[in-house]
């Protein structure tokens, strides 16, 4: 007889393995699929976890530079970038066998190999050549997704790279080329030029980081080419050609002006795409979008009824713990319970230096929806711990409604801002009123202070500045 499961979730990354944990807590039969040899998915493996380690290296490396300017004496600086890279796969290795022990620890039964659909209750598992059929009566497909290539410059992760090539270069290149000024490309563009790589940056747009508040966006765009990093904004790349010693891109502006560039690689960040191939959807009729998407209702369930999606196979951002927070909701859904998503309230982070962090509503969306709001700004050059440790660029944006005073968007670019925003996610999903913020004590000296001086701007009563 076939093994038999409650729940089978077909994928092992952020939302994947958390509602494989939290249905097994909940008392069902879970197993959890994972075809690529390890937990975490791209997050882990190849994604969030991997960068942020370079980041904080890399940070580590630039500042390390720049000793002398404030008084540490040490000799050269040189880079060991085969050492830095094995200590982060060490730190990937630790996670994915963390997740293991946790699978364990909850009961969770792992399959490891690719899972595609033999019918709505049978799962066929491929693992080094052998079928192994599972028998379910629920599953969540949580397959993730994958970096979109431009036509007719598909990566091979030695000369045009996606965001998993640009993780694991052997050898420090001269110059970078990254198509694609969004969140991904910017952080991987900021590890490579801390390193000592030349690194230009072509964005189709006026405007680096779509989506974000764009008086954000201006001012992260300054504080980075201060950096060193270059920019070509309303660019188009045409052409990549591969060469024996370089890559030459060839691009094209809004004045129809040609231009050529060569570099050593040339990162392709242009966005991601829903990774459903080989899960053989057909097979039981689940419904895609004109994106590849999985169409789902507002309970995470597609057309078929015992089937359900979450994370990047479905609309919305392609964040991590969006991710996370659908498979904790469609696990308590399926087991009775009331699982929910605020999806006004996720914050999006850049770990670049400053970071960049939002949540809520931008400038931009409140005039569109006629909104009337007001602004609150507090700078971090007159934070009295970001002048302390000499990291005094960015501020604090806090947009409230004119008449009830609810947040309704944050928007910070400065030093820690990544931990900063979770102190405004919480307040806004209680319902917090700039003055609300404003009369919480705020510990001195602290970045936070910023957030409090920001909700005293908004009603113009700021303290210093």
């Amino acid at each position: 007889m076939l093994e038999k499961f409650d729940v089978t979730v077909i994928g092992g990354g952020p939302g994947g393995y958390v509602c494989a944990i939290r249905l097994s807590q909940l008392g069902l039969k879970t197993a959890c699929i994972e075809s690529r040899g390890s937990l975490g998915g791209t997050c882990l493996n190849v994604g969030c976890i991997p960068s942020k380690n370079l980041l904080n290296f890399s940070e580590y490396f630039h500042k390390a530079k720049n000793f002398k300017k404030i008084g540490i004496e040490v000799g050269e600086v040189k880079l060991n970038l085969d050492k830095m890279m094995k200590n982060k796969e060490k730190a990937v290795t630790v996670l994915t066998k963390g997740i293991e022990f946790l699978f364990k620890k909850n009961k969770v039964t792992y399959f490891k190999g690719k899972g595609s659909f033999k019918s709505t209750n049978e799962i066929t598992i491929l693992a080094e050549g052998k079928e192994t059929t599972i028998q379910t009566d629920k599953i969540i497909i949580s397959t993730g997704s994958e970096p979109l290539s431009v036509p007719g410059m598909e990566f091979d992760e030695e000369k045009i790279l996606s965001s998993t090539g640009a993780l694991s270069l052997a050898k420090l290149p001269k110059k970078m080329v990254v198509v694609g000024g969004g969140y991904i490309g910017l952080e991987m563009g900021s590890v490579w030029s801390r390193l000592g790589t030349e690194v230009e940056v072509i964005e189709f747009l006026d405007h680096i980081t779509p989506g974000m508040d764009r008086e954000v966006s201006r001012e992260f765009e300054k504080i980075l080419k201060k950096q060193g990093i270059k920019f070509q904004l309303n660019t188009k790349v045409e052409k990549i050609t591969k060469s024996k010693n370089c890559v030459s891109i060839d691009i094209v502006d809004k004045e129809k002006k040609k231009n050529k560039i060569d570099a050593d690689v040339v990162l392709i960040s242009v966005g991601r795409k829903p990774h459903t191939k080989g899960l053989n959807l057909e097979n039981v009729g689940v419904q895609t979008d004109e994106k590849g998407r999985v169409k789902v209702n507002k309970n995470f369930e597609t057309n078929v009824k015992n089937i359900y999606a979450i994370g990047d196979v479905i609309e919305g951002p392609m964040l991590a713990h969006k991710a996370e927070e659908e498979g904790i909701a469609v696990a308590e859904l399926i087991a009775g319970q009331s699982g929910h998503v605020n999806y006004n309230i996720i914050p999006g982070v850049i770990y670049t230096s400053p970071e960049v962090a939002s949540v809520g509503k931008t400038e931009e969306q409140l005039k569109a929806d006629k909104n009337n709001y007001k602004v609150g700004k507090f700078p971090f050059m007159a934070n009295s711990r970001a002048k302390a440790i000499d990291e005094p660029e960015g501020f604090v944006k806090i947009l409230a409604d004119e008449v009830t005073d609810k947040v309704l968007g944050v928007h910070i670019i400065g030093p820690h801002a990544g931990e900063m925003i979770a102190e405004m996610a919480v307040a806004m999903e209680f319902g917090a009123s700039s003055e609300d913020i404003a009369r919480t004590c705020h510990a001195h000296p602290t970045f936070s202070e910023a957030i409090k001086e920001a909700a005293l701007s908004v009603e113009k009563r700021q303290i210093h500045s």
